[in-house]
C-alpha cells in the first residue's frame, strides 16, 4: 500500500448557507422516490405481475444492481469531462423517464429492465451532486457539506416509504407517478440553480489515468469498507427487523414503522452536526468509536424487549450519524482533486452492495437457525452476525486509520 500524502487544504469559497441547505434539499429530493414503492410492492408487482414473493422482491435488488455497475463508471466519465451539473440535470430526466416507463402495462422482464436503468440513473445523479457539493466546499468545511447532503439522503429514506403508504393506499400506481413529478421537478430546481465549480485543469485527464490512480490509491478502500458493512447492516432493518416484530412480538406495521422512525430520524437530524464536529475532531476516531458501539447494540438486538427496543433504536439512530457523515468525508480526504467523483461513485456503489445483501444474509441466516432452533434463536443470531460483521469491520480498519491519521492524510 502506497504511503499517503497529507491532507491539503484549499481556497475554496465558503457555501452559502442557503446554498448548503439547497443542496441537502436537492440530496432529499433525490432519495425521496427510492423508498416509496415499499409499502406497495404487492400490489404494484406481485398482484399486477402474478409473480412469486421472490420476484417481488427482485424489484428492490435489481435498482441496487443498477446502481453498483452505473455509480463508479459515471464518476469515472464525470472525472474524465470535468462536468457535473448537466450530467446531474440528465440523469434526473432520466429516472424521472424510467419510473413513467414502470407504469405502463409491459411484461415483467420488461418491467425489472426498466427498473435496472432506474437505478443506473438514480445512482448517477446522487454520485455526481455530492462530488458538486465537495467541490463547493473547501476541504476544512467538508464535514458540515456533507453532514447536510447524509441528512437529506437519511430524510430522503426516512419520508419515502410513509408517503408511498400513504399515496399508493387506493392505488399502488400513485407512488411511481408522484416519484415522476419529483424527479421533474428536482432536475428542473438543478438546471436552474445548481452551480458548476470551475477548479479542474482545463487540459482532460484521461480515463486510463484515473483508473491509474484508483489503483495505486488503496486507502480508499477503508471508508468503502465502512459504508459497505453499515449499509449491510441497514439491509438487516429492511426485512430481517420487520419480520422479527411481526413473527415474534405481533407487532402492528404503524408500530414497525414507529420503530423504524426512532432509528432513522436521529439519524437524519443528527447528521449535520457531527458533520461540523467532524471538521473540529477526529474523523478517524469518530467513525471507530460510533461503528464499535453501534455493532455491541445491533447484536444486542434479540434480548431486547418490546418495551425496551424505542430506546436501543434511539441509540442506534445516534451512532449511526456519529459514523455515516466521517466515512463519506474521509472518501473526499483520500481521493485526489481529479477523482472525487469516481471516488464518490465508489461509495455508492459499495453502499448498495452492502444494501443488496444485507437482506439476503439476515433472511439465510435466521432461517437457517430457525430450522433447529426456533425463530426467536434465528433471528437472535442473524443481528449477532450483523454486530459482529461492523465489530469486525473495525479491528482490521483500526491499525489502518491510525496509519492514516499519524500521516495526516485524514484526521
Amino acid at each position: 500500500m502506497a504511503s499517503p500524502t497529507p491532507l491539503s487544504t484549499d481556497t475554496t469559497p465558503a457555501l452559502s448557507r442557503w446554498r448548503l441547505g439547497f443542496m441537502g434539499f436537492l440530496a432529499l429530493l433525490t432519495l425521496i422516490p427510492v423508498t416509496m414503492p415499499v409499502p406497495v410492492l404487492r400490489g404494484l408487482i406481485q398482484t399486477r405481475f402474478d409473480v412469486s414473493e421472490l420476484q417481488t422482491s427482485l424489484f428492490m435488488s435489481i435498482n441496487m444492481i443498477g446502481a453498483i455497475l452505473g455509480a463508479p463508471l459515471a464518476g469515472m466519465l464525470s472525472d474524465y469531462f470535468g462536468k457535473r451539473k448537466w450530467p446531474i440535470v440528465f440523469a434526473l430526466f432520466a429516472d424521472a423517464f424510467c419510473f413513467y416507463l414502470l407504469t405502463l402495462d409491459v411484461s415483467f422482464p420488461l418491467f425489472m429492465t426498466f427498473r435496472f436503468f432506474e437505478g443506473v440513473a438514480h445512482i448517477v445523479a446522487l454520485s455526481l451532486l455530492l462530488a458538486l457539493a465537495v467541490e463547493s466546499q473547501s476541504s476544512e468545511k467538508h464535514g458540515r457539506i456533507m453532514g447536510m447532503m447524509g441528512a437529506g439522503i437519511t430524510f430522503g429514506v426516512a419520508l419515502g416509504a410513509p408517503l408511498g403508504g400513504v399515496m399508493g393506499k387506493h392505488n399502488p400506481l400513485l407512488p411511481i407517478y408522484l416519484g415522476v413529478f419529483i424527479n421533474l421537478t428536482t432536475a428542473l430546481l438543478s438546471a436552474l440553480f445548481l452551480k458548476e465549480i470551475q477548479k479542474r485543469k482545463k487540459e482532460k485527464v484521461h480515463l486510463r489515468e484515473i483508473f491509474r490512480t484508483l489503483r495505486g490509491n488503496k486507502w480508499i478502500l477503508i471508508p468503502l469498507s465502512f459504508t459497505f458493512i453499515d449499509r449491510f447492516t441497514v439491509g438487516f432493518f429492511t426485512a430481517t427487523f420487520s419480520l422479527y416484530m411481526k413473527r415474534i412480538f405481533q407487532l402492528p406495521p404503524p408500530q414497525i414503522g414507529f420503530l423504524l422512525a426512532l432509528f432513522l430520524f436521529p439519524f437524519a437530524l443528527l447528521s449535520y452536526p457531527f458533520g461540523r464536529i467532524s471538521e473540529k475532531t477526529s474523523r478517524s476516531l469518530m467513525l471507530l468509536g460510533g461503528s464499535f458501539v453501534y455493532g455491541l447494540l445491533l447484536l444486542t438486538l434479540g434480548w431486547w424487549t418490546p418495551k425496551g427496543l424505542p430506546y436501543l433504536m434511539l441509540m442506534l439512530g445516534l451512532t449511526s450519524a456519529v459514523m455515516f457523515v466521517p466515512s463519506l468525508v474521509m472518501t473526499t480526504d483520500l481521493a485526489s482533486a481529479e477523482t472525487k467523483a469516481t471516488a464518490l461513485g465508489g461509495f455508492n456503489a459499495a453502499g448498495s452492495l452492502g444494501f443488496m445483501l444485507g437482506p439476503i444474509t439476515g433472511g439465510w441466516v435466521s432461517q437457517t437457525v430457525a430450522a433447529s432452533h426456533g425463530w426467536h434463536t434465528g433471528y437472535t443470531a442473524s443481528f449477532i452476525v450483523a454486530g459482529c460483521a461492523e465489530l469486525l469491520c473495525v479491528m482490521l480498519a483500526l491499525p489502518l486509520l491510525l496509519s492514516l491519521r499519524s500521516s495526516k492524510r485524514t484526521t
